[in-house]
């Protein structure tokens, strides 16, 4: 099974018809089915990490000041609670929980609502430990490579650039071009990817100068570095989805393999 990271920008790609939501749609061709989803989304950021172990687990409308019909919208998957514990045992015990706390949070259901929209793929959640280091979520990563070979989707969601205040400022001042941190950033993110360099990837991370300007936090980094720590040299990198949304929010997604 491929590795995915997607660029999931804003929560109204779930409910508009855009170039964003098409190429959602687009990736279940892209990809064989999976038997069940892990999804690391940057929107469940926590101290532990945690898995979703329920078998329902609820749509999160994990935002505001959007319109009723996106608060409207469910993602009625099934949980995994026996994946979860696939997962646990994978990363260690002693390094992870089972939580009936979270459910899918828009990170996840709005890309998986138009890739897969009857809902009927199991779906699990893992969240980020904000008290790790780059590297430790990188050996995380590296512990899931195993699932790939029992069918399971292994996704990130996130973005590669995700300045959400400088995107709303440009916004507001009528401003479309993406700045050139901006698109230098995203461009050598994409050459590290194709090369398989995860030490270069670590590097130019949200410590570096560009990649701090790309990620004021590091949320919506870390799925990409367990998406390429999951991959390995011999899976060839594609780019389905590029582009930038309101200047600063890097959409390009990334298919391993």
């Amino acid at each position: 099974m491929p590795v995915v990271f997607v660029g999931h920008g804003s929560p109204m790609n779930a409910v508009e018809d855009n170039r964003w939501s098409r190429g959602f749609a687009a990736l279940a061709d892209e990809l064989p089915t999976p038997a069940a989803i892990l999804a690391i989304s940057a929107h469940w950021y926590t101290r532990g990490t945690l898995l979703t172990d329920g078998a329902a687990p609820r749509t999160i409308h994990d935002f505001s000041g959007f319109p009723r019909a996106l608060f409207e919208l469910t993602y009625p998957a099934p949980g995994a609670p026996e994946l979860a514990r696939r997962v646990r045992g994978l990363l260690g015990e002693g390094r992870s929980a089972l939580s009936g706390d979270w459910g899918l949070d828009h990170g996840t259901w709005s890309v998986l609502r138009r890739a897969w929209p009857e809902a009927k793929i199991p779906v699990v959640q893992l969240s980020l430990d904000r008290t790790l280091t780059q590297a430790q979520h990188l050996a995380l990563g590296r512990s899931l490579a195993p699932l790939r070979e029992e069918g399971v989707l292994i996704l990130g969601s996130g973005n590669i650039v995700h300045n959400l205040g400088d995107a709303i400022r440009r916004r507001r001042a009528g401003r479309t071009a993406v700045p050139d941190w901006a698109a230098r950033f995203d461009a050598e993110i994409a050459r590290i990817l194709g090369q398989h360099d995860t030490e270069a990837l670590l590097a130019r991370g949200p410590a570096s100068a560009d990649g701090g300007r790309a990620h004021p936090s590091p949320e919506h980094w870390l799925p990409l570095v367990y998406a390429a720590a999951a991959a390995d040299d011999r899976d060839g990198v594609r780019f389905p989805i590029e582009g930038f949304d309101w200047g600063s929010i890097s959409m390009r997604s990334a298919i391993f393999g």
